[in-house]
């Protein structure tokens, strides 16, 4: 179990975690029987229903389905924000469903990378500055850190810029940068591309799909846009809060040579 004190390892622990889940042969996902309700009564909503799954370390996997389908409320389950009703959440290989509050928090902290479609930077803080603050909770040289973060997603340049001064794309990159500076084994992005342009949204595609063929980094990426699925590794479909079906992409696209 995660416990408050595991998040004050230092960066080079916690990438050397990532490898050992990444070498661990248990999936770096593995979903049984996992169900979602909110409310009660007649108006109970089912946003998940009995969903089985299982995500291999370094796979880059595509969720997708119509609004309401359960990928969000799946996202938000695998990054321990929200709890399940029923069923478990297996992360390399411990049940997270059943972890309090407080060591939710620990969990995220220290294996989850979020990435939103909406880039969540503080407008008062430079590039550096924004990585920083997450950086900060995994020991010294926060700094330092946080440039090496940048310089991997392509935006160090414009690590002393203000998210004011920065492209949609550019605010993108430190988004992400922010989430992988604690080197966490699993990337959750929700609608990354939502708010970019073609040009700008294949390079954050390209960002990612490098980060989970490094081999440690398992991305899970929930879009609308259906074109994405063909850089996926595997995409996975929801209707109705249940898989309807699953697909191995034969031969991934480069994120360059995608189209929507």
């Amino acid at each position: 179990m995660w416990t408050r004190a595991r998040t004050n390892r230092s960066r080079s622990d916690l990438a050397a975690v990532a490898e050992e889940a990444a070498a661990s042969g248990c999936p770096a996902v593995r979903l049984a029987g996992l169900s979602k309700d909110y409310g009660t009564g007649p108006a109970t909503v089912h946003a998940l229903r009995d969903v089985s799954l299982e995500v291999w370390p370094g796979e880059f996997v595509v969720l997708l389905g119509p609004s309401g389908s359960g990928k969000t409320t799946l996202l938000n389950l695998v990054g321990g924000i929200e709890k399940p009703s029923a069923g478990r959440i297996e992360v390399a290989g411990t049940d997270i469903a059943g972890l309090d509050e407080k060591a939710r928090t620990a969990y995220r902290r220290a294996r989850v990378g979020f990435v939103f479609q909406f880039f969540n930077l503080v407008p008062t803080l430079t590039a550096l500055e924004n990585v920083a603050i997450l950086a900060e909770l995994t020991g010294p040289d926060a700094g330092e850190h946080s440039r090496a973060a940048l310089a991997s997603v392509g935006i160090v340049q414009a690590a002393d810029r203000f998210p004011g001064q920065m492209s949609g794309g550019q605010q993108q990159r430190v988004a992400i940068a922010r989430a992988i500076v604690k080197e966490p084994p699993l990337l959750l992005c929700d609608e990354p591309t939502g708010s970019l342009d073609l040009d700008t949204g294949r390079q954050v595609l390209g960002v990612l799909r490098a980060l989970a063929m490094e081999g440690h980094h398992t991305v899970l990426l929930v879009t609308h846009n259906s074109a994405i699925a063909r850089m996926a590794d595997r995409v996975v479909w929801l209707r109705s809060g249940t898989i309807s079906r699953e697909e191995r992409v034969a031969a991934p696209l480069k994120a360059e040579d995608l189209r929507w």
